[in-house]
């Protein structure tokens, strides 16, 4: 069972905590992680683009020119792809891009993830992340205190609009909520920053 340090808003260590083997413990498996990013990205795409065919583009309904006799190649419309403002010819076309993971395999990731970064020691718990006023230098202050690096997300247990507002400011932060958690995030950032209610409520969900 991993065990972490618990600091205050300042760094100061203040306890240790224990944390599931079963979330925080497991074996990384690069596979699943692979899978889920992959999965993430590409539900992220709106499968928009389009381009004209040649029935589509303006124009074109008349021969250019006759069959034969003129020495030049036959054509039978100006929008045919080789010409200049005719169609595009296997061009892209709306379409759903989405693609889905099961539960288990979901799931393994988040563990991965989630391991993964207390491997690497890029976890730090802190024992509560508050806030009476919106004040991002406050923020920036506690963020260099935890060390954090240049890419960090910040994870509390549930939405707080003071804190999250005071850390929207700040470049390279994310914040998440506890049942907004994702393995992109998670494996995106340089660190993790959690309050220490959140560590409990994933879990408490997970575990």
């Amino acid at each position: 069972m991993p065990n972490i340090k618990v600091v205050n808003m300042t760094g100061a260590q203040v306890g240790e905590i224990a944390l599931s083997d079963t979330v925080f413990g497991a074996d990384v498996n690069e596979a699943v992680l692979h899978a889920a990013v992959r999965a993430y990205l590409l539900n992220q795409r709106q499968g928009t683009q389009s381009t004209l065919t040649r029935s589509e583009v303006s124009g074109g309904g008349r021969k250019p020119w006759k069959q034969k006799g003129t020495g030049r190649a036959r054509q039978g419309s100006t929008r045919s792809p080789q010409w200049t403002h005719g169609g595009i010819a296997l061009g892209p076309k709306p379409r759903s891009y989405r693609t889905k993971l099961n539960k288990k395999v979901k799931q393994i990731a988040m563990f991965s993830a989630l391991s993964s970064k207390v491997a690497d020691n890029e976890m730090i718990v802190v024992e509560a992340l508050t806030a009476t006023e919106y004040k991002t230098n406050a923020m920036v202050a506690l963020l260099a205190a935890l060390g954090a690096g240049k890419k960090r997300l910040v994870v509390l247990e549930a939405p707080d609009a003071i804190v999250t507002k005071s850390l929207s400011n700040i470049p390279g932060v994310k914040v998440a909520y506890a049942n907004t958690l994702n393995v992109y995030d998670i494996l995106n950032c340089n660190t993790i920053v959690f309050a220490q209610a959140a560590v409990s409520k994933i879990e408490e969900v997970y575990a």
